[in-house]
């Protein structure tokens, strides 16, 4: 259903900053704000494109909606 589930959205955060509301950004998105509630607790996360449209909808960086340091490095196989 295209759900990341390694990387940690920071969406709380990014939406405080811009001062918006988690009922803000599900109306912009057309989405239950229950859903947008579980994306900013990280009980779940959004598509990639989804992302993608809330980085533009907060007027931030993709890299800023997703700590890459919290994925665990791959390990390679040969």
């Amino acid at each position: 259903t295209g759900v990341q589930t390694c990387a940690l959205p920071i969406f709380k955060t990014a939406l405080v900053d811009n001062g918006k509301t988690n009922k803000w950004l599900a109306e912009q998105l057309g989405k239950d704000p229950a859903t947008v509630s579980k994306w900013c607790t990280n009980a779940c996360q959004p598509s990639l494109e989804m992302m993608m449209t809330i980085a533009k909808l907060l007027n931030v960086d993709l890299n800023d909606l997703v700590r890459f340091e919290a994925v665990p490095d791959p390990v390679i196989k040969e």
